[in-house]
């Protein structure tokens, strides 16, 4: 196997030109880059709202856990279905086209679900959750790799930890929003969750459609990555057709499983966050009801955010309600944002690869000790789980397609593809949570973090980077 010219994605020698925007031919991407970055709050807000969908299902339509975990097979779906063109078209319409097929794809799926409230059925709104999901694959597929490629190599993985924080912005809100309109209720106490639901996805096509006007005009320079294994080189010391293929770098190749099951995490924890914190949360004390409904009171216009997090459950015990336990998700969310902003600036500093091997090994402890059921310790092992999950998508990104050239469009979307992981085992996750407990599901998030752990940790080996 040929030994690439960088020693990793850390320590890469870039001439003196080059800098976090600047390439080497001294154009400076900042004002691309924070235009690219846009996408990745879009795409944050709409798996946000997916992440906090599943609860208001299994009320409306009397779901087990393991049904309602197919509004992330839908999600997932999209993804695996789209991957793989997307990547095609990528390399044929370049960054700037591919990026607004897919706004254009997600403004459709968006306006869908205008005539999925009037069907009212479960499967018009996994159709508009997949539409959706696969627009976002467009997008995913381009700006993840794009964002590696604006400015010096070396920054590549901070770069996209940076752009993906974004993400977690967007996550934060996406919880907020699904709390609005998935569990509003009337003012007899009503559920109206099912008529307002179609109102975020209707603002977010308005969005999308304002954005893809936007890059239309912008300019959007198309950047040939690092070449450091000769894949590009019709006659060079990887000339053979098998040596040149993607599939012969074991680095790639197991990040395609590695991003395949930290997803698959991912969906998991975050489908049944909501479920977790009403089931699994200890008794609250009645003077923490009473704080919270006095400062609720007294909250001028966050009243009808604040008001209602707290009620007695059907046990005769005062415990989190689902509005509750979605605005929790954001205060997660801000765990996982933090754990990007603070990881960026880590992946700067030290080898990515150590980093995500110990985030990686540090949620294999969160979730242990949230399947060991320890009480409020388990509960703050949850949001533990969200700072150190935070890194790990963009960071196996940025590891897979080092120094893949011009394929590293094509291995970004077999990478984008495994996030079917977060289809297949958030069932799995369900099915455990329906037969032993919210808590003992987390078996399932625990041994994917093992591999993710185990992939950082030896990608130095695998890459042969020296």
């Amino acid at each position: 196997m040929d030994t690439p010219r960088s020693t990793h994605p850390q320590a890469t020698q870039a001439p003196a030109a080059a800098g976090f925007f600047r390439t080497a031919d001294g154009r400076n991407h900042l004002f691309t880059f924070i235009l690219v970055t846009s996408l990745f709050l879009l795409w944050g807000f709409c798996n946000g709202m997916i992440d906090v969908m599943d609860k208001h299902f299994q009320q409306e339509l009397h779901l087990t856990l393991a049904q309602s975990a197919n509004v992330q097979w839908a999600h997932y779906l999209g993804y695996f279905l789209m991957a793989l063109p997307a990547g095609w078209l990528a390399t044929r319409l370049g960054y700037k086209g591919g990026i607004i097929m897919g706004l254009v794809m997600v403004a459709a799926g968006g306006f869908w679900f205008i005539a999925a409230t009037q069907i009212a059925a479960f499967w018009s709104f996994l159709v508009g959750v997949c539409a959706i999901a696969a627009g976002l694959t467009f997008l995913e597929t381009i700006a993840n790799p794009y964002s590696t490629v604006l400015g010096a190599p070396q920054f590549a993985a901070a770069r996209i930890n940076l752009a993906q924080s974004c993400n977690g912005i967007g996550w934060i809100f996406g919880p907020i929003a699904g709390s609005l309109f998935f569990y509003s209720k009337d003012a007899a106490g009503n559920s109206t969750g099912s008529q307002t639901i179609w109102i975020p996805y209707v603002a977010v096509a308005l969005v999308v459609l304002v954005l893809a006007v936007v890059f239309y005009f912008a300019n959007v320079p198309d950047i040939k990555p690092e070449d450091d294994y000769h894949l590009d080189e019709s006659n060079g010391p990887d000339a053979g057709a098998s040596t040149r293929s993607i599939w012969t770098r074991p680095h790639f190749v197991l990040a395609v499983a590695a991003q395949f099951l930290y997803v698959a995490a991912q969906a998991g924890i975050f489908a049944f966050f909501i479920n977790y914190m009403t089931s699994e949360v200890p008794v609250i004390p009645e003077n923490w009801k009473t704080a919270m409904d006095t400062f609720a009171a007294h909250s001028g216009l966050l009243h009808n955010w604040l008001g209602g997090w707290i009620e007695t459950s059907k046990a005769g015990v005062l415990a989190i309600s689902d509005k509750g336990a979605a605005n929790l998700a954001s205060v997660a969310f801000i765990c996982f944002l933090l754990g990007r902003f603070s990881g960026a600036a880590l992946v700067k500093i030290f080898r990515p690869h150590t980093v995500l091997g110990l985030y990686g090994l540090l949620n294999v402890v969160a979730t242990a000790v949230v399947f060991c059921k320890m009480g409020w310790l388990s509960v703050a092992a949850v949001f533990v789980s969200y700072f150190c999950m935070s890194i790990m998508f963009p960071t196996i990104f940025a590891l897979g397609i080092f120094g893949l050239g011009e394929r590293a469009k094509t291995a970004s979307s077999f990478i984008v593809m495994a996030i079917m992981g977060g289809a297949v085992l958030p069932k799995l996750m369900g099915s455990i949570a329906d037969h032993s407990g919210i808590a003992h599901s987390f078996i399932v998030p625990m041994i994917c973090f093992a591999f993710v752990a185990v992939y950082g940790f030896s990608w130095k080996r695998l890459s042969r980077a020296q």
